[in-house]
């Protein structure tokens, strides 16, 4: 084991988050002090506040779930505060971690990161090695350095700061609002709202050809605590399935969970985004992780907390 979480001071930025609340979960199961702060407490964005209460704080560690996250119609029209309060959250967390000598910090990126037109299954060394997807590329680029931002310190300073990179997540506290979700909580709202209105048509962006690989938020969680004990390297670490769908056959999968037998109608007008997406997870697998449910049981409990959020 590199670091034993027993009785250490973990800070999860971002524990409101999707990822951050899985983490939480994770970690009450393990002997440590978990650490959060809502924006009420602690604007991220702020560079003054952040070194304030990081010092009364104290963490011994911090998971980095913090970001400002979207779909691609949020990425595509609001690229400045994709960029710049991500770059801000990241630049003010690591400045005052390394301040108060917090030797552990885990960064999370994004399977964005990666070039388009990456070769498939996308490596870690696939990384900066071409164009990125326009569509969301000022996240990535704000991930990109955050990634470069931890290696900087381990350079410089010597922390043992790490990163990993999930790809497409989904799960419990998941967004729903169809103008800036991911594909698959829109879809499963989609389906929901079509099967109580009775309506016979469900709607998708794009062809329904492009694939995505996607993980449960509760393995990722699983994953980065595994990471958090086990791994220490200067290179980031992707974390996957290892499992890819096309859109069609997401929706067709949701559809089943769901219980509604609607027609797919696609909008070819609306765009793809990348045509392909698979991580390459063997660097962690080879660790020694690699505990990922399948889709179908991990949208059945999607489904089910979406449903105990929204009714059924």
């Amino acid at each position: 084991m590199v670091w034993d979480l027993t009785g250490k001071r973990i800070w999860v930025a971002g524990h409101r988050g999707m990822v951050g609340g899985a983490v939480v979960r994770r970690l009450a199961t393990e002997d440590c002090e978990v650490i959060t702060a809502g924006r009420d407490v602690v604007d991220l964005t702020r560079q003054a506040e952040v070194e304030d209460w990081m010092a009364e704080a104290k963490p011994d560690a911090i998971v980095m779930a913090a970001a400002k996250v979207g779909g691609i119609l949020a990425n595509d029209t609001h690229p400045v505060d994709f960029l710049v309060e991500n770059l801000q959250i990241e630049t003010n967390i690591a400045a005052a971690a390394h301040a108060n000598d917090v030797d552990r910090f885990l960064f999370l990126g994004s399977s964005c990161i990666y070039p388009k037109l990456a070769p498939q299954p996308m490596a870690e060394d696939s990384l900066l090695t071409g164009p990125l997807e326009p569509t969301n590329e000022w996240y990535a680029i704000a991930k990109i350095a955050g990634i470069k931002l931890a290696q900087a310190y381990r350079k410089q300073y010597g922390r043992d700061w790490i990163s990993a990179m999930p790809t497409n997540l989904y799960g419990p506290g998941d967004n729903y609002d169809l103008n800036s979700s991911h594909v698959l909580p829109a879809l499963l709202r989609k389906f929901h709202e079509a099967k109580q209105a009775g309506a016979r048509q469900v709607e998708l962006w794009g062809s329904g050809t492009p694939l995505r690989e996607f993980l449960h938020c509760d393995d990722l969680a699983d994953a980065l605590v595994f990471l958090l004990k086990d791994y220490s390297g200067y290179e980031h670490v992707n974390v996957g399935s290892g499992v890819e769908v096309s859109i069609r056959e997401l929706a067709e999968t949701i559809a089943k969970v769901v219980g509604y037998d609607a027609e797919l109608v696609f909008d070819a007008t609306k765009p793809d985004g990348t045509p392909r997406k698979l991580m390459d997870s063997a660097r962690l697998h080879a660790m020694g992780w690699n505990g990922a449910r399948s889709l179908e049981d991990g949208i059945r409990d999607a489904y089910a907390a979406f449903l105990a959020v929204n009714g059924g």
